[in-house]
């Protein structure tokens, strides 16, 4: 069977199509914890569940125990159910020796059985036997790849992912929402979770609903010092880093910088592109929304190609020294700080030591 997208999988569960084997690969763990959930929740009544599902970790089984409960016939139901999950665990799952085993089931599985393989975070030698046999055409597994979004596709992802739920989201609040968490798609989903159960009816997800759900403060937060330092305002700026100082739970460092640091290598793109970069430049790289175009082509006139340069080494120094490299006793505020001052004042990295 060839690879199938998530949303094929998806619609072929709700249909209640099941397939005898799933194997759910890839460095984007989200999609392969939805198609499992939907499995464990919907292949089975809850009554049939208790003598038909199984459930196992791989680092708790090996494949001779894995496929001695695939090999079950259910009681009283129409199928059973076996899920391995953190199937990157299992020890012997790629070792030769169990590869016989593995080809011999997998060429006639148990049609009464649907057997999950949950392997995250990586994906199959597809040059070894286990990855060529399960991508063949000929297989009746289904291999499912699920990899990681660039971060320039978070935003049409997030969008997508609210109005699938018959709600809607604003460009800003897509955005933030996106810069804010980035490409973790598990987190994201659990925030609009969050969100979309707070939402009046006819209310879209807002810039004013993100920042009360989410916990970032209105006026203090990352978003606001972007805006200070692109509009050298110092005063704001230094208001910003007293905030962050005095709460460091909600205003960790290393994801501040990380921010940062994807607005100035964007802001790098956009040089490179021209004095007028066109909208598919900024759509390439996630700035969907006219606000953030403008705050970006605002940043364009204030800090020059080899500025930006300059300043995305002071952000990794920034980073480095987070994790006490040349930072002396500097604690966390502080190398914020005297990275804010670096960018204010057009003063290259090094030169304050």
């Amino acid at each position: 069977m060839p690879q199938l997208e998530a949303d094929t999988i998806l619609k072929q569960l709700q249909q209640r199509q099941f397939q005898p084997v799933y194997f759910l690969q890839g460095e984007e763990p989200y999609y392969i914890d939805v198609v499992a959930d939907l499995i464990e929740k919907t292949a089975l009544a809850e009554h049939e569940r208790s003598f038909n599902q199984v459930v196992v970790y791989g680092k708790d089984v090996d494949v001779t125990a894995i496929l001695g409960q695939a090999k079950r016939f259910p009681m009283m139901a129409e199928r059973s159910v076996v899920i391995v999950k953190e199937a990157q665990t299992v020890a012997d799952l790629e070792q030769e020796r169990s590869w016989p085993f593995l080809e011999a089931y997998l060429k006639n599985p148990l049609p009464s059985t649907v057997l999950v393989f949950c392997y995250k975070h990586k994906m199959l030698d597809s040059r070894k036997k286990l990855g060529k046999l399960l991508a063949g055409k000929d297989s009746p597994a289904v291999l499912m790849t699920s990899k990681k979004l660039y971060d320039n596709q978070v935003p049409q992802w997030l969008t997508a992912n609210v109005r699938s739920r018959g709600q809607q989201i604003t460009g800003q609040a897509t955005a933030m929402l996106a810069e804010y968490i980035g490409a973790d798609l598990g987190r994201l989903a659990n925030e609009v979770d969050k969100l979309t159960l707070n939402l009046k009816p006819g209310q879209p997800i807002d810039e004013e609903l993100v920042q009360r759900m989410v916990g970032i403060s209105k006026d203090y937060n990352i978003f606001e010092l972007q805006k200070a330092l692109v509009q050298r305002d110092i005063l704001k700026a230094n208001r910003i880093l007293a905030y962050f100082a005095a709460n460091p739970k909600a205003n960790p460092l290393i994801p501040n910088l990380t921010l940062l640091f994807n607005f100035f290598s964007k802001l790098l793109v956009l040089h490179q592109a021209g004095p007028n970069p066109p909208d598919g430049v900024f759509k390439s790289l996630g700035i969907m929304n006219s606000f953030a175009q403008k705050e970006y082509q605002q940043a364009l006139r204030v800090f020059p190609a080899e500025r930006v340069v300059g300043l995305i080494h002071s952000i990794r120094r920034a980073d480095a020294q987070s994790k006490g490299i040349e930072s002396g006793s500097m604690d966390d505020a502080e190398i914020l700080r005297e990275l804010v001052w670096l960018i204010l004042h057009n003063v290259p990295a090094g030169v304050l030591q």
